[in-house]
């Protein structure tokens, strides 16, 4: 059975006499232990959809199911019982500033009821697995961003959850810092096996550690599947311009293969598959069919833990050899898509 199941899921909510569409037929299917993200611009309705999740806010219509069980249908006492299997985590840690790290960690426990000394005890677990078992009297003032994150981390894991909803969680961090909180995360999913949500901008955060992604517009889902498959053929325009702000390793740009310069030319997006790799493809390629090939941007990034290599190209205007050259890129191996909307620089 699947952890979390959405089926038809309405948002709406008045806003300045004026009626707001937040969410309109949402339907996801996450798989327990997966790692799924959900990305989208600002306003999508990434945020609320989350919120759905664990009805901190009530959808309008629809179900969310939690293993099977409709949270709609709970009273309220048996919501606040399965919100205790559903841990979240925030883009600004919401950390009590009053509170030690070790008596923030501890606070959901005592709220359960736990002996002071129980719930000491697994706090100082927690710390040892995100890694600050030496902050554990300081103050949260007293950490830095990406410390407060982790305490933020080991309070969600205190009650034991099934589910870890992660709101923007590394979008107030530095891209080292972020990646640390990654890999913790990733380290968290292998361990217990919790099912992990990502609320996310960037693709960037997306590539590097989600198995699935579902990709928001202005309340809707309009793509979703295996990030591997929708980085290398995305359909909506939405996952085409996340993939194309998308930063990755950038190590060449505005290179060509002549030094013959082209203007307005037909442009591609390939990417190179771990069999592709290791052939001088483009080299290749301008050596049979005699014509320039630019070199618009070429990047490598991580996409699931397996490199992937990217490049967008651009044709001569007025070459009669375009099609022939893709048939010549896709027989060996190469995944293609036409890039309309790419801006140089």
């Amino acid at each position: 059975m699947s952890e979390i199941i959405i089926e038809g899921l309405y948002k709406s909510y008045i806003s300045k006499e004026v009626k707001v569409e937040a969410l309109r037929d949402v339907n996801l299917c996450i798989e327990s232990g997966d790692i799924y993200g959900i990305i989208g611009m600002s306003g999508a309705g990434k945020s609320t959809l989350v919120r759905c999740m664990n009805f901190l806010e009530e959808p309008t219509k629809g179900r969310v199911l939690i293993k099977g069980r409709s949270l709609g249908e709970l009273t309220d006492k048996q919501l606040r019982k399965q919100r205790e299997e559903i841990g979240m985590i925030f883009q600004h840690f919401n950390l009590l500033m009053q509170k030690s790290v070790i008596e923030n960690i501890c606070f959901p426990l005592y709220i359960q009821g736990k002996r002071k000394k129980d719930a000491r005890k697994k706090a100082l677990e927690l710390l040892k697995i995100v890694g600050l078992s030496d902050k554990e009297k300081a103050y949260p003032s007293q950490l830095s961003g990406g410390q407060k994150q982790r305490v933020a981390i080991a309070r969600a894991l205190a009650s034991d959850p099934k589910i870890l909803l992660c709101d923007e969680a590394t979008s107030a961090l530095d891209p080292q810092t972020t990646y640390s909180i990654l890999e913790l995360l990733k380290n968290i999913n292998n361990q217990f096996g919790i099912t992990i949500v990502i609320i996310t901008h960037q693709m960037s955060v997306v590539r590097e550690i989600c198995t699935h992604v579902a990709i928001m517009d202005k309340g809707v889902v309009v793509e979703q599947g295996k990030v591997t498959d929708i980085f290398t053929h995305p359909k909506s325009n939405v996952a085409k311009e996340l993939i194309r702000k998308d930063s990755g390793n950038e190590v060449e740009n505005n290179s060509t293969i002549t030094q013959e310069l082209i203007h307005s030319g037909k442009r591609i997006r390939i990417i190179f598959s771990e069999n592709s790799a290791f052939e001088p493809v483009i080299s290749n390629l301008v050596l049979m069919f005699h014509e320039p090939v630019n070199i618009l941007k070429a990047d490598t990034k991580n996409v699931g833990g397996v490199a992937k290599g990217e490049m967008i190209l651009e044709f001569a205007k007025d070459s009669i050899h375009i099609n022939a050259m893709k048939k010549y890129l896709d027989e060996r191996g190469l995944d293609i898509e036409e890039v309309v909307d790419y801006v140089d620089g």
